[in-house]
């Protein structure tokens, strides 16, 4: 068996929605949706290890916590444990006043009643109610007309209507979905919404939720939204139903047929927190929310610590969260590219200038902080990295802001210990890295400071005079110049024979405070023509800018 090379003999396009007036593509969404929440039972029913009522009840906690209002909390007609686990939520008084859960059952009689059952004593409950219509099924699963499978339909909604009836003490809502809507026909579809509709009597006050869902999803979202326009403008008494969307993601465009969906005039969303469900899973919640968040719409929903939440998430369904998975994963916010590097450091640069908070760095759609994120892992280094990747490292790990020029000396260095290791590079490799290099804070070198004292001469000039550790004996020198780090060189030329001419200097504090330490670096030229650098710290930026003298003049003797 292999791929067709005409698929058109097996595979048909799918039509496009008669509705050439279509409005869906000018608007823009300006408010969040009503969230519901499948993790429990969509999400529960598509891991090879369903929840057991710990892991159910501590993601039950989760979707509480981070605002979720609507969760559909299982199938009870399933079996004993999603039955004892949605009991036990009511009993225990687990449900908070603002949160409204939700079951799910076919249209059978057996299996509502024992739904209901199950929300016996609820604060409030939606019962979900659906039977499939498209004509795949219709032919090939029930063998049944059109009649027959609307009057499945109007039965099961007679039935909940009655059980609702018999529990006056809980403030039922009803919803129906028309199973397999993406790939059944609209006029039926809305036919038999129509006839739900009926027989539960919604209102604008006690509205019906209509759920449409992309069961599987078989065409373009654009598609999926003609669908959702086409039912809301020819749905009757449509101001008495919330239409809600639960799109599938087997074509990959779960969260743009629900985004899409949106802008068609629909007013909620189902999902699963980073995409759990069946097959390719779900319209994940957390994408959706936060594409909200980044245009600017508070979602209603809180991920502040996302990094906790995907941990929970992965403990309950036993499934990671992959590292490219949006705004979730490991990697979303690392640069690894060098170029990336660069803008992303220049965006947080420039970030850091500015009199607004208005968001502008590029290649993060989002501030990684907004999520509980540090800016340490933005930026990591490996053989694909350039300057700006390593800067920004040794920015962030050690406070080194070093000259572009020194970027460029020090990046050979780099370079050559990615190639060598063959892997990334953390903090502790590049800070090693910039010691060996320039000889910061190293012993056993040629040349290593062990005390001095600046003196101003009658004449203006500075005199140093310092004790030196030279190849480990311990000498006594001094030279004049016309400030101390010329008097510095004076004394390398004068001791020891070395000849440099400061090309370039620059130092900064590594933090503030009173005891801030600080970095000084300087460019010096050999007589042969070659540049070299040196770095030095310490807690005083005079001794720090002689350090940084010294650690040139060892690589000039290196």
């Amino acid at each position: 068996m292999s791929m067709l090379s005409n698929p058109g003999v097996k595979y048909s396009a799918f039509p496009q929605v008669p509705l050439p007036d279509r409005q869906w593509p000018t608007r823009t969404i300006t408010a969040p949706p009503r969230w519901l929440s499948t993790d429990l039972r969509d999400g529960n029913q598509a891991i090879v290890d369903p929840m057991d009522a710990v892991k159910k009840n501590r993601f039950f906690d989760l979707l509480v916590e981070i605002g979720v209002k609507e969760i559909e909390i299982g199938f009870p007609s399933a079996g004993a444990t999603e039955f004892d686990f949605i009991q036990g939520l009511v009993r225990a008084g687990r449900i908070p006043d603002d949160v409204t859960v939700q079951v799910l059952t076919q249209s059978r009689e057996d299996l509502i009643r024992t739904s209901f059952a199950s929300l016996d004593g609820a604060r409030a409950a939606i019962v979900h109610l659906y039977n499939a219509v498209s004509p795949a099924w219709r032919d090939i699963v029930f063998r049944m007309s059109r009649d027959e499978v609307r009057q499945i339909a109007v039965a099961g909604a007679k039935v909940m209507r009655d059980e609702a009836a018999r529990r006056p003490g809980t403030a039922w809502h009803f919803q129906y979905s028309p199973e397999t809507f993406s790939t059944a026909e609209l006029d039926f579809s809305i036919e038999v919404c129509e006839a739900v509709m009926e027989v539960l009597a919604p209102t604008p006050e006690r509205p019906i939720i209509l759920n449409l869902p992309a069961t599987v999803e078989a065409a373009t979202p654009n598609i999926y939204a003609d669908q959702i326009e086409y039912f809301c403008r020819n749905l009757p008494n449509r101001e008495s139903a919330v239409i809600s969307l639960h799109t599938h993601n087997d074509r990959g465009t779960g969260v743009a047929a629900a985004e899409l969906g949106l802008m068609a005039g629909a007013d909620r969303v189902e999902g699963c927190l980073f995409g759990n469900g069946e097959r390719t899973g779900n319209c994940c919640l957390v994408t959706v929310a936060l594409n909200m968040y980044t245009q600017g719409i508070d979602p209603g929903l809180d991920f502040s610590d996302i990094d906790r939440i995907i941990e929970t998430v992965e403990y309950c369904n036993q499934i990671p969260v992959h590292q490219r998975h949006p705004y979730g994963g490991e990697l979303v916010f690392t640069a690894f590219s060098g170029s990336h590097q660069d803008a992303i450091k220049k965006g947080f640069e420039a970030n850091a200038r500015q009199n607004d908070q208005r968001w502008r760095v590029p290649y993060l759609p989002i501030d990684p902080a907004d999520l509980g994120r540090s800016y340490e892992a933005v930026i990591r280094v490996n053989s694909q990295s350039g300057k700006g990747g390593f800067a920004w490292v040794l920015e962030q790990d050690q406070g080194l802001k070093l000259p572009k020029a020194m970027q460029a000396d020090f990046s050979k260095a780099v370079q050559r210990m990615a190639d060598e290791l063959g892997r990334e590079l953390n903090a502790v490799d590049i800070w090693c890295a910039f010691r060996e290099t320039y000889h910061v804070q190293t012993v056993g070198k040629h040349f290593q400071l062990v005390d001095y004292e600046e003196n101003r001469a009658a004449d203006g000039t500075r005199v140093f005079a310092g004790t030196i550790e030279v190849a480990g004996q311990v000498q006594s020198v001094s030279g004049r110049g016309n400030g101390l780090i010329s008097s510095v060189v004076a004394t390398l030329r004068d001791a020891f024979d070395l000849d440099l001419e400061v090309c370039d200097y620059s130092e900064h504090a590594l933090s503030t405070g009173s005891d801030a330490r600080a970095a000084a670096y300087v460019q010096c030229a050999l007589p042969s023509g070659e540049r070299i650098w040196g770095c030095g710290i310490d807690e005083d930026v005079a001794t720090a800018s002689v350090r940084a003298i010294l650690s040139a003049a060892n690589t000039a003797v290196a």
